[in-house]
């Protein structure tokens, strides 16, 4: 597989969709809708899925492309495929807080290998490397910065957890460690901070979809990272429907409590 190529052309239509997001987002007003899962939808999360599947169709015809916003897609079963969320985070886009982001992948054999993450307001995009690691790029294509994970102190780590979606229980194993900082982060953003070294545990116990994570599992496990299923071992892709257990990201060196 040409890994530049996947590289390169995710790149080039996640900035392309947040061109298409910010252009909504600069709007006096949008219409929100609510999908049959009653999460929300508008129309830049539709705009952007268009411009982001006709352009990986195009480019990977025989790859089988998974995305959210199209449900005849999620019907597959498959374990190489391309996986997108158009915009992840759209209570955060709702509710003009900037934290939400544009997410590609592909998935070889059930493990995400590659992937680009772009958050078009905060002017950060994450992606993976086409020989390996992973760096932060600004969207002009300049200050590239290799990512690494951090090396953790046990005695004074760093958590984030969802923004939008925290609750007790993940306050209660959060409540297990020695936490110096916390932080909170709409969206894939959470698997890149830890990526870029600036959080060292991200545990979520609630519902997400494999489209929700994909990108940033990739990007953070390039750098380093770790991505586990609550129940232990690598969080797995192509399950059936697509959806994900509860997981824990963590740097290599966090000592994990038990779950």
């Amino acid at each position: 597989m040409d890994y530049k190529a996947i590289t390169d052309t995710f790149t080039e239509l996640a900035l392309k969709a947040g061109e298409v997001i910010l252009e909504v987002y600069a709007s006096p007003d949008f219409d929100v809708k609510s999908k049959s899962d009653e999460s929300p939808v508008t129309e830049a999360d539709e705009k952007a899925d268009a411009l982001i599947s006709a352009g990986l169709r195009e480019a990977f015809p025989d790859l089988a492309l998974v995305t959210e916003e199209q449900a005849a897609t999620h019907g597959q079963s498959v374990s190489t495929f391309l996986i997108v969320d158009p915009l992840d985070g759209t209570k955060e886009f709702v509710q003009r807080r900037g934290e939400f982001t544009v997410n590609i992948a592909l998935v070889e054999d059930g493990v995400p290998t590659h992937g680009v993450v772009y958050a078009p307001v905060l002017g950060r995009l994450f992606r993976t490397l086409p020989g390996g690691g992973a760096e932060e790029i600004k969207p002009d294509g300049t200050d590239a910065t290799p990512l690494k994970v951090a090396t953790p102190d046990n005695a004074a780590l760093k958590v984030v957890a969802s923004k939008s979606h925290r609750d007790a229980a993940t306050d209660e194993y959060i409540s297990k460690y020695q936490v110096a900082d916390f932080l909170s982060a709409g969206s894939s953003l959470k698997f890149c901070l830890l990526a870029a070294g600036e959080a060292d545990l991200y545990p979520r116990l609630g519902r997400t979809m494999e489209w929700d994570t994909a990108a940033g599992d990739a990007v953070l496990r390039a750098a380093g990272g770790e991505v586990h299923a609550w129940e232990g071992g690598a969080l797995k892709y192509g399950k059936e429907g697509f959806a994900n257990p509860f997981f824990i990201c963590f740097a290599p060196g966090v000592e994990l409590k038990d779950r």
